[in-house]
């Protein structure tokens, strides 16, 4: 189910990004390049609780009304309006209760002038019934019933199509499959729909230095925190992810490794060995195939994409290279990785949501890079939003446990100070 290029391969959309340059790579040209040699997944058609969580990718139209008809909101007495607009505390009115209707009630009947049928909720209007009296503004009689308060006409009734019309787009090529939209479409009687199917992610930790976890950092090991931090991020994005675990530097165990999980992802993800260093083994193994650039995002200035497999990397799996700081890592999955799986999956937009807020605290940032700075968001009672910096640089880490956003500062800014007004990415934990 692997993703199809638009045009030639992903190598060579990240080159027309002018990756491979010696200038840092403003980050939405890289973008841009990268997504549009993208595809979503191949449609299938689902039954509507197993497409929960996944993209539509057409649009949903309602087949008939909802409510499908006229039925009793309450509990009450379905009357006509006419009957008891005139009842008074002092003056009830009294109608004869000529029967009584269930949900499941599917018979139609008529009202007669002076009658009301006694009707629960769900139940099929009577036909020139207009009213439901609810029970405590009558004696509440089995036979005859004595209304003493009037009510408004359409008290109690809902009527065919009042919530939805027959013909009403439901849904949205590109929304997820939510809960209530589940509802929605059971309620409309649609069973199945076409949807994109979750993309399968595979996270893959390289270094020769890296443990599992369960054990502190010693000198010559570094607990592999990526992988795991990874997977749980592909799968908060919507994705079927597994966590591969760590692969040694050893070229041909990657090779035989990477050859191993083709046939099972949509999209593989690497940590570590994207640099340029004698030990930087996956940077020297994929160089044919991944474009590795170096852009200008901080803390993650250095990222890999392109595709392997397939005939000179057309219909192959897309692969993203990140680099092993965590911090980096998760910062260059809510760049560049993140954006892919929603693209894969169908998604629009494929971006997280961003707002503008206040800064209550000055920050500086290094010039000529965009950064991508942990932070605290709130919403102020009167409207907008305030930011609070958390930990970034080589603290990304630990700000991120903490945050809710990213505060993005753009490459011309050296510091931002208290009271200014910057952009801000909001990080859903939710999904």
């Amino acid at each position: 189910m692997t993703a199809v290029p638009a045009t030639g391969s992903h190598h060579d959309a990240a080159r027309d990004a002018g990756v491979g340059s010696n200038a840092r790579v403003p980050l939405a040209d890289y973008l841009a390049g990268v997504l549009r040699g993208l595809r979503p997944l191949p449609p299938l058609d689902l039954e509507i609780t197993a497409a929960h969580g996944n993209v539509l990718a057409e649009d949903v139209v309602g087949p008939g009304p909802v409510p499908a008809f006229d039925h009793s909101a309450i509990d009450g007495y379905a009357a006509r309006f006419d009957d008891i607009s005139d009842a008074q505390p002092g003056r009830p009115v009294r109608l004869s209760v000529v029967g009584d209707l269930v949900a499941s009630s599917w018979r139609p009947v008529r009202l007669t002038p002076g009658t009301c049928f006694s009707v629960a909720a769900g139940a099929l209007m009577p036909v020139s019934a207009d009213v439901v009296v609810p029970p405590g503004m009558t004696d509440q009689g089995m036979a005859a019933v004595e209304v003493y308060h009037p009510t408004k006409r359409g008290h109690g009734v809902r009527r065919a199509g009042d919530e939805l019309p027959a013909g009403a787009v439901l849904a949205r090529a590109g929304a997820y499959v939510t809960p209530p939209l589940v509802s929605v479409l059971a309620a409309s009687g649609i069973g199945h729909v076409v949807v994109r199917p979750s993309p399968r992610v595979v996270v893959i930790a390289t270094g020769d230095e890296l443990v599992d976890v369960g054990r502190a950092s010693q000198p010559g090991q570094v607990v592999d925190a990526n992988s795991h931090a990874l997977t749980a991020a592909a799968a908060e994005a919507g994705a079927h992810a597994y966590r591969v675990g760590i692969c040694d530097d050893d070229p041909e165990g990657l090779r035989g490794l990477l050859d191993d999980q083709m046939l099972r992802a949509d999209l593989i993800i690497t940590t570590g060995g994207t640099g340029t260093g004698p030990g930087d083994m996956v940077r020297r193994i994929l160089s044919r195939s991944v474009v590795f650039s170096d852009l200008s995002v901080y803390p993650c200035s250095s990222l890999g994409y392109g595709t392997i497999g397939g005939a000179n990397g057309a219909n192959g799996v897309p692969i993203v290279c990140l680099p092993g700081d965590p911090g980096a890592a998760l910062i260059g999955f809510e760049v560049l990785a993140r954006p892919v799986i929603q693209l894969l999956a169908g998604a629009d937009p494929v971006f997280r949501p961003s707002v503008r807020a206040h800064l209550l605290e000055t920050v500086s940032s290094p010039s000529g890079m965009r950064e991508f700075r942990p932070a605290y968001i709130t919403e102020r009672r009167g409207g907008g939003y305030t930011v609070m910096p958390l930990a970034g640089g080589p603290y990304t880490l630990s700000g991120l446990a903490d945050a809710n956003g990213l505060m993005v500062l753009g490459e011309k800014v050296i510091s931002a100070a208290a009271g200014s007004t910057v952009d801000v990415i909001m990080l859903d934990r939710r999904r």
